[in-house]
């Protein structure tokens, strides 16, 4: 499922939650800004999977059609499918890895506290390891029984290795560790980064022999 798909998703289950939700609201439970939910408000009107109802002349309510809920059961199934799909390759990528950590001894670490660095944490236990500590940005908190740590306290621990517990690709919290000092060889991503297709070098000369310079 890409990133328009879940967006759209969760869109259409907060106004089937809640049909007098506002468009700030929604921008708030999206997560991205009020003029680009106002955008896509306008679309799923537009594609007929929201009504808008004037209830006042100074508020407005929005109701799913039967239309968005036949869209939001494609969209969860998708989205189900899709997850299941993304379990097991996570957790294949963690299973070797922390095979070869348990056989060297390697000591562990998560960074992270919601639904990734359970997978995480599970995935530690099946390979006999626990985490030595669990990190996240402001910590304060517990994760299963452990106290979540600042990760600016990271020197203050010793660890061979922290796994980045996100799903997220955009690289930004492995820029933020790096950013705190966690050396680059001790960060272990989550998720396998696609990899970038070779392209066929062609030399100059045979470029020229071709007739293309």
């Amino acid at each position: 499922m890409d990133f328009e798909a879940h967006r759209a998703l969760r869109l259409l289950e907060a106004v089937q939650q809640n049909s007098r939700v506002t468009q700030r609201g929604l921008a708030g439970k999206l997560g991205i800004a009020l003029g680009l939910a106002n955008i896509y408000l306008r679309r799923m009107v537009h594609k007929g999977f929201i009504k808008v109802v004037n209830v006042q002349p100074n508020r407005i309510t929005y109701l799913i059609t039967p239309r968005g809920i036949a869209e939001k059961a494609r969209l969860t199934y998708e989205f189900m499918d899709y997850s299941l799909h993304l379990y097991g390759e996570v957790r294949q990528h963690l299973r070797t890895a922390l095979q070869a950590c348990a056989a060297e001894g390697k000591r562990v670490a998560i960074c992270g506290s919601g639904e990734a660095a359970e997978l995480a944490y599970l995935s530690l236990k099946e390979s006999g390891l626990e985490p030595v500590a669990v990190f996240d940005a402001d910590g304060g908190r517990e994760f299963l029984g452990m106290p979540v740590l600042p990760i600016t306290d990271h020197a203050t621990i010793e660890y061979d290795l922290i796994i980045v517990a996100t799903l997220d690709r955009s690289g930004r919290q492995l820029q933020d560790l790096l950013a705190v000092g966690v050396p680059r060889d001790k960060l272990f991503p989550l998720r396998q980064e696609p990899a970038t297709p070779k392209r066929k070098a062609v030399s100059v000369r045979n470029r020229s022999a071709n007739g293309k310079l």
